[in-house]
């Protein structure tokens, strides 16, 4: 019987999990501010790990590309961290990067919303159009 999931899928799991709390806990910088892990892709061999982050609340490209930096500059400590909390022989080389999906969501659900709005709109539009002719 196969193996249900790797175990690199299985220290993605234990690495976002630990990163959430450790970034949460530990990471004092205030360019930071509230972080959500949204995913983790280690390597087969367990050196090297691409964390996806997103952040909550509105924040600007510029915002986004300090808080990144700030990230990736505790990179080094978070290892420390992480390495002390998941007995693994090779703690994986962390490397942040933006998740853009919450915010492609976000705009692609507006779009949804303004275009059932002009939708329901038109179609009012058309059903009064429909009882001016039927009344005459």
């Amino acid at each position: 019987m196969p193996r249900e999931f790797t175990r690199a899928e299985r220290v993605s799991d234990a690495v976002q999990q630990e990163l959430a709390v450790l970034i949460r806990e530990e990471v004092r910088d205030p360019r930071v501010g509230m972080v959500s892990v949204t995913g983790v892709d280690v390597s087969r061999d367990l050196a090297y790990a691409k964390i996806h982050v997103t952040f909550v609340g509105d924040k600007d490209q510029d915002e986004i590309d300090k808080a990144m930096g700030a990230l990736n500059g505790a990179s080094g400590y978070l290892r420390k961290r992480l390495a002390a909390s998941i007995k693994l022989r090779i703690t994986p080389k962390l490397v942040f990067l933006f998740d853009e999906s919450g915010r492609r969501g976000q705009h692609i659900s507006a779009l949804i919303d303004y275009a059932m709005s002009t939708q329901s709109n038109d179609d009012s539009d058309l059903d009064d159009l429909s009882m001016d002719t039927k009344g005459s």
